[in-house]
This record gives structure tokens, sequence and C-alpha cells, in this order.
């Protein structure tokens, strides 16, 4: 471990290590007694004083404290002791005698458990150990099988547009060919899964079986299709009626999260889903996949950054806040108001834009409009565009001649380098040039805390700024660098007098509006933030300026909404639930859905503050910005190398067509697949040097952090493709990553691949992820995460470094298990931040 309990400053050896109280409860004291002869082994001390501040005056972090919890459990005569006890009890004094008031008595029975959800279902014996194998083999053949089609089909497409002759006749093929590939793809998912699946049913089958291949079939066309496009549009609305899902009018989705199990989700007229919730209808658990129904009333409300699991509801008129859970078997009942993970009552409306005249023929006429735009231009323009591409730029039109294909290496490699460079550098010029330009026009249309109806001119508008301002090419490029400032400047952040830092956004952040977001002077943002200055209703919306005030510190994977009840100098914690409502809080930390107050510094994290300010600030602000344009350079050749090669590609393959046909064309894509990770897998390990990454413990302007900033740049938006296959796993050893036999992993991400190790059989669910670092501040720290054989993590949870699960361990959907955690084999934990469950 990175972090010693030694640096702890402790006291003297002037008093006993537990003082005598008058009239105290004596099992309190011997409580109390017990925990400080815990804490003192842990950091090496005679004794312990017990009414000592753990982080004030005791100078411990979050790391020891964590360490000291899972000691604790480990005593049976004790009771359990997790990290929100800490924070809310920072004496051992004061936590003996909240444990001993919340310990029920010797002989008393066990407490009933509160509010249950269902039980927790029956573990199957694993899969047979080959099973995967087949599957696998089965899935790179379904997958070769349709990019074979696609290949085909485009092909002859481009043929068919070819052959024309004028303007409008090739216009009109363009239209065409466009329109029926558009409704082709949509329609295909929705066949395939009727064919296959039927109906969805609540049921449990194991991973790799031929009812998972299915399952995977049918997940992967839906997340393939182009209707995810068409997110906050009717027409996707219709889209998951066609599929099966019962959802009543007036329904408003903006989550790009895509149910799969689409005849068990229940959405009843007038209810929001706001973006990056998520509600798939099923889940892994164990080695199998669960399906269940989640049902959502009238006029109900589902936050930002949500997980409904299998087997929720909510009732009509009720709400479940942004950064919040519901776990399954949980239900809101009608009118209530819940938030957090997992949801407790809350006052909080969430619902707080009226209501504008917005009925059936508005949402009809938008989804006519969207479809005209998109046959009438988009498609023919997209279809065309490719074949005039060809036909008018010499170097590919002559690529595509017969009687010019025998070209020599140097010709073929200066049509490369070419086409590759325009296009590349062209793209990047031209979309930095747009997306600094027409959101500023664009935004005219659209005034703050004024309320509009949805699915019209106005919300076209809004739309359309956040879709142009929240590119991540541009974010990835320029984030974790001085240079992430002037280019959120540029599309319309406010962030008044910047105190640089050269780290002083990640690679990461987006937003409702960038033209009504403030950053106070000071502040600092990691990975992961979503600024909401949209409120919705089901029929209206308003933009409102959200502000992040002064010297305050965001961690990963933060929603921060207008109105949030935070001021200057606060720290807020890894996936912190944004307070809506209380006092402005400020010079303090917030921890957990729902949050609460946490020391906003402790001496570990103020070690580097010398190097934040005077001359040795402006000395290693320079040095990381020389570092950091080297490291954008570098990526921005790679990319362009990676551009170069797959033009490469599909020149060779172009030149190819007339001899081999559409066999060719349907070779390219899964080419482009295998090479694109191998290219950039291969960048990654030598950059890393083939080595693995040691636990670190430094100064944000020590050169380990920007060679840190450096690997994380590598591009891994080809691991999505992986998901629920036995690929994801291979791809994982070879980035680097510790990982056992038949590990299911359904969409989870993994930041520093080689301080993380994973067991057999582990369950890895859609949205889970691995972060073996923390940065606060100017400290970066990072350390060593294992998942024993069999862990699940749930949908959404988070896992943190310094972290060890043991075997069979199971974490809840949308969980935070903090830094330095230890959960038990066959322990079952949840929570923001985790902590072991009823169950």
């Amino acid at each position: 471990m990175v972090e010693k309990s030694a640096d702890i400053l402790m006291p003297g050896p002037d008093g006993p290590a537990v003082a005598r109280r008058v009239n105290a409860d004596p099992a309190a004291v011997d409580t109390e007694r017990e925990l400080a002869g815990i804490l003192a082994d842990l950091v090496h001390a005679d004794q312990v004083p017990a009414d000592s501040h753990f982080f004030t005056d005791l100078g411990a972090n979050s790391l020891v404290m964590a360490q000291f919890c899972a000691r604790v459990r480990k005593h049976p005569d004790l009771p359990s002791v997790s990290m929100k006890d800490i924070y809310r009890h920072p004496t051992l004094r004061e936590l003996a005698t909240a444990l001993a008031a919340t310990a029920p008595p010797p002989a008393a029975a066990p407490a009933p458990v509160a509010a249950a959800p269902a039980p927790a279902p029956v573990r199957t014996a694993p899969p047979d150990p080959g099973n995967h194998v087949v599957c696998g083999a089965l899935q790179a053949l379904v997958f070769l099988g349709y990019s074979f089609v696609i290949g085909v089909a485009t092909a002859q497409a481009y043929d068919w547009v070819a052959a024309g002759s004028g303007l409008v006749h090739i216009y009109a093929r363009s239209f065409l060919c466009g329109a029926i590939g558009f409704v082709a793809l949509c329609a295909f998912p929705v066949l395939v899964k009727w064919v296959l699946v039927g109906r969805w049913k609540p049921r449990e089958f194991p991973v790799w079986s031929m009812a998972y291949l299915r399952f995977w079939i049918v997940k992967s066309l839906l997340h393939a299709n182009p209707m995810v496009l068409f997110v906050g549009n009717p027409l996707y609305v219709m889209y998951l009626r066609a599929l099966g899902a019962r959802i009543g009018k007036d329904v408003t989705i903006l989550s790009r999260s895509v149910p799969v199990c689409t005849d068990l989700l229940t959405v009843k007229a007038g209810t929001v889903i706001r973006k990056d919730a998520t509600f798939l209808g099923y889940r892994a658990y164990a080695g199998t996949i669960q399906t269940g129904r989640i049902t959502l009333g009238r006029d109900a409300f589902v936050g930002e950054k949500t997980v409904l699991d299998i087997d929720t509801a909510l009732g009509d008129g009720a709400q479940l806040g942004h950064a919040s859970a519901l776990y399954r078997g949980q239900e809101i009942p009608a009118g209530e108001r819940r938030h957090g993970s997992p949801a407790q009552p809350t006052r909080v409306d969430h619902l707080r834009v009226p209501p504008a005249r917005c009925g059936t023929l508005r949402r009809a006429g938008f989804a006519l409009t969207t479809l005209l735009q998109l046959f009438l231009l988009y498609l023919p323009l997209a279809v065309g565009g490719v074949y005039m591409l060809f036909a008018e730029v010499p170097v590919l039109s002559e690529r595509m001649a017969a009687e010019t294909r025998g070209t020599s290496a140097g010709e073929f490699l200066a049509d490369t380098l070419l086409v590759s460079t325009v296009l590349f550098f062209g793209a990047v010029l031209f979309g930095l040039l747009a997306l600094c330009t027409v959101p500023r026009v664009l935004r005219l249309l659209v005034r703050p805390d004024r309320v509009y109806p949805l699915y019209g001119f106005h919300y076209a508008a809004h739309r359309m700024i956040a879709g142009l301002t929240n590119v991540r090419f541009f974010t990835w490029l320029f984030g974790d660098s001085s240079y992430i400032v002037p280019y959120l400047r540029g599309i319309g952040y406010d962030l008044s007098r910047v105190e640089q830092t050269g780290s002083n956004f990640g690679t990461e952040v987006q937003h409702d509006s960038p033209f009504l977001v403030s950053v106070g002077s000071g502040t600092m943002v990691a990975d992961g933030l979503s600024v909401l200055n949209a409120d919705y209703s089901s029929t209206s919306f308003r933009m409102s300026r959200a502000s992040i005030g002064a010297r305050n510190f965001l961690g990963n994977n933060i929603a921060y909404p207008a109105g949030a009840r935070t001021g200057d100098n606060c720290l807020l914690a890894t996936k912190v639930m944004v307070p809506l409502d209380g006092e402005i809080r400020e010079g303090v930390g917030l921890l957990g859905s729902p949050c609460f107050e946490i020391p906003r510094s402790v001496e570990r994290d103020s070690r580097f503050d010398h190097l934040r300010t005077g001359d040795a600030l402006h000395r290693s602000l320079a040095a990381k910005n020389r570092y950091n344009r080297r490291s954008m350079a570098l990526h921005l050749l790679m990319r362009w190398l990676h551009t170069a090669l797959l033009t490469a590609f599909g020149l060779a393959s172009a030149g190819l067509y007339g001899t081999l046909g559409h066999i060719v064309i349907g070779a390219y894509l899964a080419l482009t697949l295998v090479f694109t990770t191998a290219f950039y897998v291969l960048l990654e390990r030598c950059l890393t040097g083939f080595r693995a990454l040691r636990p670190k413990l430094c100064s944000i302007y020590d050169p380990y952090f920007w060679w840190h900033e450096r690997v994380w740049k590598v591009p891994d938006h080809y691991l999505a493709i992986f998901n629920g296959t036995p690929f994801k796993s291979l791809v994982w050893r070879l980035t680097g990553v510790r990982i056992g036999r038949r590990v299911f992993d359904d969409g989870c991400f993994i930041t520093e691949r080689t301080l993380a190790a994973i067991g057999d059989g582990c369950t890895l669910n859609a949205g889970s992820k691995i972060q073996c670092h923390s940065q606060e501040d100017g400290t970066f720290k990072s350390d060593r995460t294992t998942l024993g054989a069999g862990v699940t993590l749930g949908v959404g949870a988070h896992v943190h470094y310094g972290v060890t699960l043991g075997d069979s361990a199971v974490l809840a959907p949308d969980s935070f298990l903090m830094k330095g955690e230890e959960v038990p084999p066959d322990a079952e934990w949840g929570g923001n931040p985790a902590a072991p469950t009823a169950n």
C-alpha cells in the first residue's frame, strides 16, 4: 500500500488509551477499549486518545480508516463499522457510544430486515468450462456474418448509385438507398428479437448458454441500431413500443441506455427519464443473466445517473433523484420522493419546471419533420457524398478504375498519406471551427430561465447545441492539460479568473449547454462531470445556469445540477449526490448518496501544497505544459497513423474490389476491428514499456503523473464491441490485466490495467468501473485492486483503489466501494459508500 498508516500524527504517551468516564454505558466502554486497541495496532502506537478526532487530531485519512473498519469486522464480538459511521462519529468515544446504542441486546432476537429487497437468488452451479469457447466462436461467426451482409449491401448500393446519370438521378438513387438501408437497420433488430426470443419474461439462464447467445444477439443489434441517435425524440419511444415495451403517451426518454428486455418495461403516461439513467431490464449475477420487470407509473420522474435494477417500480407521481438507485425489489409508493443509493425518502422536488402545451399533434409533427430531414437531406448527402468522394477525388477514382489498379508502392503510399491527412486534420480543424461558432448562433434561440415546450424549434436548437459541444474528441485531446481551459472558454464556459494547475479538467466533461456553466477560480475537476443545466417535464424544458464555486475539487462521475447547494472550498467526492436542499455547504467535503459531510482535506493531501504556489508552481507548470504538448502531439500523430493505416486498407480493398467482389468489402469491417484493437493495445503497452504500473503517491507536478496522464489518453472506444463476449477478457489480458478464466464482462471499464487483478468466474456488469487511482487537489494516489474468484460487480458499481473483494462477494448496483475497503468472501455489500447489506 502506498499510504502508510504510520503517517498519522500521534500524540505523546501522556495518558491512558481510554480515559475513565462517570456513568458511562459499560458496553460502550468495553467497545471503546477494543476499538482503541485495534486502531493503536493499525497505526503502530501504544495508545490512541478516545476523544481525539480521527482526521483533524490524529491526521488519519480515509484509507487508514477503511483498514480500521475491515479489522473491526473481523472481530465477531464487535458491531460492524462502516466508513459512514467513521465520518458521522469521528472519535473513538463517539463511535463506541453510537455502536452501543444501535446494537441489539444480547438476548434479543435478531432485528428484522427493513423494507427487504427481493431475496438473493440462489447461485447456480458453474457452467460447463467449454461453453464460453463455443459461445465465443458462435458470437464471432454472427459478427462476421453481419459484417459481410452489411458490406455486400453497401457495395451493391454504391454500384447502383454509381450507375446513375446526372445530379437528380444520383440524388434519387441516394435517397432510395439511404431510406431502404435505414429502415432495414432499424427493422432487423425488431424482427430478430421477435423470432429468437418472442416476448421477454422474468427468468434466469447461465451465461455462455444458447439462451444467452440469443440474448446477446438481440442486445448487440439494439446497441448498433441507428435509432439510438433519436433518443429524446418521440420516434425513439415509438421504436421501443415496436420492441414490446408498454409505454404511454407523453413519455419523454432522454437516456441513451438502451433497455434490452423491452417486454418487461412499463412506462405510463407523462413520465420523464433523464440522461444517463440505466434501466436495462436485466442484470448479470454470479454467472447468470436475470431478467425482471421495471414499472414506472404515471407522471413519474427518474433522475440523471440513476440505476433501476430489475423488479423495481415507481408509483404514480413518484420521483427518484439524481445519482440514485433502486435495488431489486424496491418500490417508491405513489406520490413519494426518494434519492440515494439505495433510495431513501426526501422532500426535494426534482420536477422544477412548469408544464407547457405539448400535445400529440406537436409530437407527431416533430417526429415527421425529423424523418423528412433524415430521408430528404442527411441520408442522400451521406450516400451520395460517398459516391461523389470516390467519383470526383482523383486519387480514389483512379484507384477504383480497372486500368489503374496496378499502381506502384510509392504511388499507393503517396495516395494513402494524402487522403488520410486531408480527412483527419481537415475534420479536426473544421470540427473545432464549427463547434466554436455554430452553437453561439443557436444560443440566441434558447434563452435561460424561460420555459419552452418540448419538440419545437427551440428544443431542436437546444439539442443541436448539446450535440455539437459535447464532441468527445476535443475534451480527450485537451483534457488533463492547461489547454482544456481555452477550449472550454471557446465553446462558452464562464471560467472567471482561472488559477491554472495544468489539470483543471479531465478528459470527460459534458453539459446541456456550455453557455450556462460557471466555474469559480481555483477549482479542479476530475473525469466524468455532467453539468445539468436543463430541467425537463414531460411537456417542457428550461435552461438555467449551473455554478460551481471557487477552490472546489470535484471527483469522478458527478452529476452537478443547476441550483446545487454548494459554495466555495468544497470537496465533492467520487459519485457524490450533489445536494439540492439545505444550507449552502462551504469549507467541507461531501461524500455518498445521499451526501454527508466529511473533512475538506487531511494532512496527507496537503503535503504537496508547497508545489502549488509561487516560483515552484511556475517552474512545475511550465514543465508540465511542455510534457502535455508532447503528449497531445504524440496522440494526434497516433490517431492520424491509425487513420492512415485504415485508409491504406480501404484503398487496397477498393483496388481488389473488381477481383474479389463483395467479399473484400465484407471482410474490411472485421479486419478494421481486429486491427484497431491490436493497434491501441500495442500503443498502450509501448507507452508503459511493457511493464506493470506500481502503486504511487505523488504530486500532480511529478513527471510520473504526467506520464500516467499520457497513458490515460490511449483510446479505448473499441472495447465496447467486445462486451458480453469471451474476447473482452482476452483484450484485457493483452493490456496487462491479471484476469482469470471464464470472466463475464458486460461493459466494465478498468482505468489502470496492470494494477487490477480479477479472479476466475467473475461477473462484471454494464457500467461498472474499477478505478485504481484517485486525485484530490494536487495529490495523485494509485494502488492495486483485487477481485477474488466469483465476484459480482453490479450495474454501475464503482470500485476504488487499494480494494480487495473476497471470493464470491457481491457489490450491489450503483455502489461506491471506497479506497482501502476489504470485502470478506461471500459477503454482499451495497450503497454509496458501500457497506454490508442486510442480506
